[in-house]
């Protein structure tokens, strides 16, 4: 078997962020569709109607002329997940940096990272580095998962460390009160990632990798799909709406993602992605777990094609 080629994951990178700074997720837009269907037009719902006809005709410009959905270009988080029998050499990433200054400075992407978040405040003027992980998954293939996300939405993120008596109530409470005091700030409507479980260090990116999921796509269990509901209609009653200027659609979806913990500990993360979620996915390899000769962008069913 042949070892993942860190060029073509470069090339993956590349071509997902060409792609996700001026598209809008399919399975986004979709839900943009849907709720503007049943938006009013008449009094005050009027104003939620409008904004979202503003957020689909934005999507279409940006689309149709090739330039950013969002000023907001974000930073790059790659993900690859890793098929059993991949063989991972360790320069697996030691291309992405370069791809990543290759799409910016070539797709005129707003350069928006500093060289030390305390130190020294100054741009890279490349956008890198990308932040990259490497997670192992069942079967034989491999894929990669690229995803620019804004420092708006990011901001908004919560973690809390809950006692576990807190329970299902607590972790809605947290949830609850991130979007009530963040959502205005991560340009609603939002699909809301949820982590619950493992450690300080690991739920925050089962929030993450939350929002990698369809929107309107199964949950893991009929039991964590209720509640997602009971959070997505309670997150929609808040009344924050489309651009925070009221109406029924703060949210498009809730995703959760659970894991086991501590019987002492309860964790809890929020990360909110914004109404230009931007992300994309490549198979890497074949149903074999041979490394294919090009990425291949992933079906629409994946939730972040391209």
């Amino acid at each position: 078997m042949e070892p993942l080629d860190p060029h073509a994951l470069a090339k993956a990178v590349y071509a997902g962020i060409r792609a996700c700074a001026v598209t809008l997720r399919p399975d986004c837009r979709a839900a943009l569709e849907e709720a503007r269907s049943s938006a009013h037009d008449a009094g005050h719902a009027a104003r939620e109607a409008a904004v979202l006809d503003d957020l689909l005709e934005n999507a279409a410009i940006a689309a149709a002329d090739g330039v950013p959905l969002c000023q907001d270009t974000g930073s790059v988080w790659v993900c690859l997940e890793a098929g059993e029998s991949a063989l991972i050499p360790g320069s697996i990433f030691s291309q992405v940096d370069d791809a990543v200054a290759r799409a910016y400075q070539e797709g005129g992407l707003r350069m928006s990272i500093v060289e030390d978040a305390l130190f020294n405040r100054a741009n890279t003027r490349t956008n890198a580095p990308a932040f990259c992980e490497a997670r192992f998954v069942p079967g034989r293939t491999s894929k990669l998962r690229v995803m620019l996300k804004g420092g708006g939405s990011d901001n908004a993120s919560r973690l809390a460390m809950l006692p576990p008596g807190a329970g299902r109530a607590g972790v809605k409470q947290v949830v609850l009160d991130a979007v009530r005091e963040k959502a205005a700030n991560a340009c609603p409507p939002l699909v809301v990632g949820v982590g619950v479980g493992a450690t300080f260090d690991k739920v925050a990116g089962l929030s993450k990798r939350a929002l990698l999921r369809p929107v309107g796509g199964a949950a893991a269990s009929e039991e964590a799909a209720a509640f997602e509901r009971e959070l997505l209609e309670a997150i929609n009653a808040s009344g924050i709406g489309p651009a925070a200027l009221g109406g029924a659609h703060t949210a498009l979806a809730v995703h959760l993602e659970t894991a086991p913990c501590h019987i002492a500990a309860l964790p809890v993360a929020v990360n909110l992605g914004c109404c230009a979620m931007r992300s994309a996915t490549f198979w890497l390899t074949d149903e074999e777990g041979r490394p294919l000769d090009e990425p291949r962008p992933a079906d629409e069913e994946e939730g972040c094609a391209l």
